[in-house]
């Protein structure tokens, strides 16, 4: 396995700025064939970097090392590509820029090119803002998608997400630190809040009722709100944190100059073969609103994980179920 920045010179983003230097940071397993025709593209989801989501590889984990060649793209915002926490004081607070996915897409096309010489791509995976990217790349780059997944994500953040987006940056942005445009010091208060609100939403009313947080070793609800929520977060950047909500409530396939907001045209231009797999019980990123993006794409299947789990059903690292069914779905994919 290997790891490295990407150099991106004079890189100008979708909301019209330019980057001097830009960064994209990415690691790498298993082995590019001759044919660089076995690669997956797994780009990050919200908060996360590639250490949080690579535990899904391995021979006998969702995606499979000993047979492709796969590719996690730490998205912009996150800390470890071009993010708040990392650029120069020329812009930060009121220049610091905004990252959309056509971003993202875009520096990771210029990755698989200049880097690997990949042309085509076997799979894209995602899940959460990693699906919605996974999307943009079959509306961007039909051409060179072969198969997309897509795990608790929408093609276009929805009235109700952005609404949960908008709950989860006032817990944040009410903390004393906030000064309009960036953070005096760091906003462990609203970092806490921002925790305990997200816990609500990422798991289901099923979950909370079985208890299921005491398989994953919590003594009580306290202490899973604590350590498994409050800790989760007061271990990130809050200004990264703001920069990739703001991706997420741009996020939107036909936000382009291809489609200029059509979404049904966007997504109806994907040639790949789609799998959308929504969380049963996922609370914003639901069932429904994934049933509608799979209608519109070509082909396209909806496969539901049936799962308590509710978005993190998506990324389960602590529930086998869940990883088996995942796994099996993706298996049948790849085989197609």
């Amino acid at each position: 396995m290997s790891g490295s920045l990407f150099e991106l010179t004079d890189f100008r983003l979708q909301c019209g700025m330019t980057l001097p230097e830009a960064q994209l940071s990415w690691k790498s397993y298993g082995t590019l064939n001759a044919g660089r025709d076995n690669v997956i593209l797994y780009p990050t989801s919200y908060g996360a970097t590639h250490r949080d989501i690579e535990w899904l590889i391995g021979p006998d984990r969702i995606l499979d090392p000993t047979k492709y060649f796969i590719i996690i793209a730490d998205q912009f915002g996150n800390g470890c590509s071009t993010s708040p926490s990392n650029l120069p004081e020329s812009f930060t607070g009121e220049r610091s820029p905004v990252f959309t996915h056509v971003d993202n897409v875009t520096a990771q096309a210029r990755l698989l090119d200049e880097v690997f010489g990949v042309e085509r791509l076997a799979l894209v995976y995602g899940w959460s803002m990693g699906a919605q990217q996974a999307l943009h790349w079959g509306v961007l780059h039909p051409e060179r998608v072969e198969r997309i997944a897509a795990l608790c994500g929408t093609a276009k953040t929805t009235g109700h997400n952005l609404v949960f987006l908008e709950g989860i940056r006032s817990a944040l942005v009410t903390d004393a630190a906030w000064t309009g445009s960036g953070f005096s010091s760091r906003p462990e208060r609203g970092l806490r809040a921002l925790g305990r609100f997200y816990a609500g939403w990422a798991l289901s009313q099923e979950f909370y009722r079985e208890e299921t947080w005491r398989s994953l070793g919590f003594s009580s609800l306290e202490d899973f709100l604590v350590r498994g929520w409050e800790d989760l977060f007061l271990a990130r950047d809050a200004g990264n944190l703001l920069s990739m909500m703001e991706t997420w409530r741009r996020s939107d396939v036909s936000r382009n100059e291809l489609h200029n907001g059509d979404l049904a045209a966007a997504l109806g231009s994907i040639t790949a073969r789609t799998l959308i797999m929504p969380g049963s019980q996922d609370l914003y990123f639901t069932v429904e609103d994934c049933r509608r993006n799979a209608e519109m794409i070509p082909g396209a299947t909806l496969l539901p994980i049936p799962s308590l789990w509710g978005h993190r059903a998506g990324n389960p690292a602590n529930c086998p179920e869940d990883e088996h069914f995942i796994r099996n779905a993706i298996a049948e994919l790849l085989s197609a």
